[in-house]
């Protein structure tokens, strides 16, 4: 008696009949992170709003990621694509947090009030070294300085500028040095950092005109009721490239005190490197070292000498 005939066998990999098609993943790019959730664009602008997998990273302002839609306006992150620039924040002992990925440009944003330390702009401009970003110095709320506070402000950040920092004199309400910001700023991803109080607010509110409706959107897409100054949030600029405003600190640590690293950070310093009598030298109070030689000499400042040495003995036994 012949037998049933065989069923077909389906290709490897295809679907059962009837069976529900998987939407295809896609490449995207994070707006604002909210913990676990996060505000992902897509190619065509739309904003969706995603969680992670609990085996991804968490992501932030800046990011790429491939991420698949689970609804309207809604998806899922399913991998962290690697990141070119990356920068980072102490959080906790030997742990580190991300504030911002894929950066070309770090914008240091100071003014005369609140006043602050030299060192807070060593440490800036170390961690743009070390993550390979180009630092700009920019000296905000200038409208406040008369022709003489003006000048001693150029004065104390000279030496900043002798070791090839540029520095710019912005005024959101006079519109003093805006176009040369946009300049720096276009066709790069650049990151506003700074204390609170210097006027970042007011300068992004003078780069984008729109910026209420832009935050109104962000709102919206993440449910959150009002958009905040709490997290870091990225921006198409109106020129070309992205800024993103991230929040007022009162303070600024790097995450590393490795001395290779931090030494790196401080772009005087290279000329010297490998040139100490032990290989391991720290630079503190070694026999042979090279900085300390040029730092005597004043090759390189004392001050920022000084200052490497405190970051690097922050945790240094």
């Amino acid at each position: 008696m012949a037998g049933k005939p065989a069923k077909p066998r389906r290709p490897h990999g295809a679907r059962k009949p009837g069976a529900r098609e998987e939407p295809a993943a896609e490449t995207g790019l994070v707006i604002v992170n909210h913990g676990r959730a996060a505000l992902v664009e897509d190619a065509s602008g739309t904003l969706h709003r995603c969680t992670a997998r609990r085996n991804v990273p968490r992501s932030v302002s800046g990011d790429r990621v491939r991420w698949t839609p689970t609804g309207p306006r809604q998806g899922v992150i399913t991998e962290l694509l690697p990141r070119r620039t990356v920068l980072l924040r102490p959080d906790g002992p030997g742990r580190t947090r991300p504030m911002a990925a894929n950066l070309d440009r770090i914008i240091i944003v100071v003014a005369a009030r609140p006043s602050f330390p030299d060192e807070l702009l060593d440490r800036y401009l170390a961690a743009a070294e070390i993550i390979g970003a180009e630092p700009l110095l920019v000296v905000n709320k200038a409208d406040l300085l008369d022709a003489g506070r003006r000048f001693a402000m150029a004065e104390r950040l000279r030496p900043f500028e002798r070791i090839g920092y540029r520095t710019l004199f912005t005024s959101s309400l006079e519109r003093d040095g805006l176009k040369d910001l946009h300049e720096a700023l276009r066709g790069h991803t650049s990151i506003l950092v700074g204390q609170s109080g210097v006027g970042k607010s007011s300068l992004v509110q003078a780069l984008l005109p729109d910026l209420d409706i832009r935050t109104g959107a962000l709102s919206e897409a993440t449910g959150l009721g009002c958009h905040t100054t709490t997290v870091a949030s990225l921006y198409h600029l109106p020129d070309g490239g992205d800024l993103i405003d991230s929040p007022g600190v009162r303070d600024f640590d790097l995450w590393t005190c490795d001395p290779v690293e931090v030494a790196h950070g401080f772009r005087e310093f290279r000329d010297y490197l490998g040139q100490c009598r032990f290989h391991n030298c720290r630079h503190l109070s070694e026999p042979g070292c090279a900085i300390q030689e040029a730092a005597r000499s004043g090759a390189i400042a004392a001050r920022r000498l000084e200052s490497y040495r405190r970051i690097v003995q922050a945790e240094t036994p």
